[in-house]
């Protein structure tokens, strides 16, 4: 998993930062390869002279790990699949496939691409003609992938583990094949490796995505096909070996933009398009920062409040729907259109072109508006925040009380 300095203000202003690097690598290069190692290109993945941040790579679980620790375990109910809820003035109310119900003032749908919060609130909404057409359309087929992290490997047979910074290899396969793979390394002298499989080519990755659900035998069988790929640290089929089952997981790339983000006490994040975990991240600080400003909690000022939510994001999200897209045909991409999009970016694009779009990209890093914020790093330019309407108000009280 990657996080680029977008997000990286938000986990510094909260104190994680300096935990987050411990099981992290700096990535300041991508290379490109042919599924028979011949060299495609190179591509500068941050420039943190400027940005004032790398861009870091990391196993998921560490993550994991590290986010879980700040949460009091009562808060966290596992094993509970929404069925259905309901909200009006006074509340919502959730019912689990378990029979059980639970009632609060506001419901957060972070549940991903098929998310069933969405899915109820679109089907709710469609039956009281309140869906726009657009949303009523399938998501579009992308890319799904597998990923593992390795067991501590043996520096000596694989000496690039202990370079200080991540070894990134995207090696693409021919014309013939959806796959491509990827490793890089990442401290504890483990390889994390995916495996992405480009929908809409041939059956076989179609086949994968019908499956909702990817047990251990269907990973297994898919793994067995591409035991024979080659990486750079040998074959796939060897990084398989020195991964354990339950290190290995399921990714959707699957994207659509949806129009509709909420809907009376019900809000959707990280949902908006397949855009990563940074953007998701995005999302939370920014519907954290309204909840916030909920003063009083009523129903009116929460619907106001999820809305604000949406208009803060939406206009960036659109932004970078067209540069998710263009990112992945570069790096995942098999069609013959993809093949020369990915020949001329690596052969006629000036280094300059590249370096400039990496600093505007950066540009948008937002944190919690009711908490202090982390000290500016780089020398370049910032994308201002909106200020905290609450801590306004609070401010303006005291200085007329004084």
């Amino acid at each position: 998993m990657c996080l680029s300095p977008n997000i990286l203000p938000a986990f510094e202003q909260l104190n994680l930062y300096e935990e987050l690097m411990k099981f992290s690598k700096i990535s300041r290069l991508n290379t490109f390869y042919t599924d028979k190692l011949k060299l495609i290109g190179k591509a500068e993945a941050t420039n943190s002279e400027h940005i004032g941040y790398d861009r870091i790579l990391f196993p998921r679980p560490e993550l994991y790990e590290l986010l879980f620790k700040q949460i009091p375990k009562e808060k966290i109910r596992l094993a509970k699949k929404v069925m259905s809820f309901q909200q009006n003035h006074e509340g919502i109310m959730l019912r689990f496939s378990d029979n059980t119900t639970i009632h609060g003032d506001i419901l957060v749908g972070a549940d991903g691409a098929h998310s069933s919060v969405r899915q109820h609130l679109y089907k709710t909404l469609e039956k009281q003609g309140l869906l726009p057409r657009s949303d009523t359309k399938h998501m579009n087929k992308g890319y799904i992938s597998l990923v593992g992290t390795t067991d501590a490997l043996d520096p000596k047979k694989y000496p690039s583990l202990t370079l200080p910074e991540a070894e990134n290899s995207f090696i693409i396969g021919d014309k013939n094949t959806p796959y491509t793979w990827v490793t890089f390394t990442v401290p504890g002298n483990k390889i994390c490796w995916c495996i992405i499989v480009q929908l809409g080519l041939t059956e076989i990755a179609d086949e994968q995505f019908r499956s909702s659900d990817w047990v251990p035998q269907q990973n297994q069988k898919m793994m067995d096909l591409i035991r024979h790929f080659k990486t750079t640290y040998g074959t796939m089929g060897d990084l398989f070996d020195a991964t354990p089952v339950e290190r290995i997981s399921k990714v959707y790339f699957e994207d659509m933009l949806f129009e509709t983000w909420n809907h009376g006490r019900t809000v959707l994040i990280g949902d908006g398009i397949g855009a990563g975990a940074v953007n998701a991240m995005q999302d939370a600080v920014i519907l954290a920062n309204c909840l916030f400003d909920i003063m009083p909690t009523s129903y009116d000022n929460i619907k106001a409040a999820l809305q604000e939510y949406k208009d803060q994001r939406f206009d960036y999200i659109k932004e970078q729907y067209s540069t998710s897209h263009a990112s992945a045909k570069l790096q995942y991409g098999h069609t013959f259109s993809e093949r020369i999009f990915r020949y001329i970016v690596f052969n006629w694009l000036p280094d300059s072109v590249i370096g400039a779009q990496l600093v505007k990209d950066s540009a948008y890093r937002p944190q919690a508006n009711f908490l202090p914020e982390a000290p500016k790093r780089g020398t370049a330019p910032v994308l201002p925040q909106k200020p905290s309407r609450r801590l306004q108000e609070e401010a303006a009280k005291r200085s007329a009380a004084i």
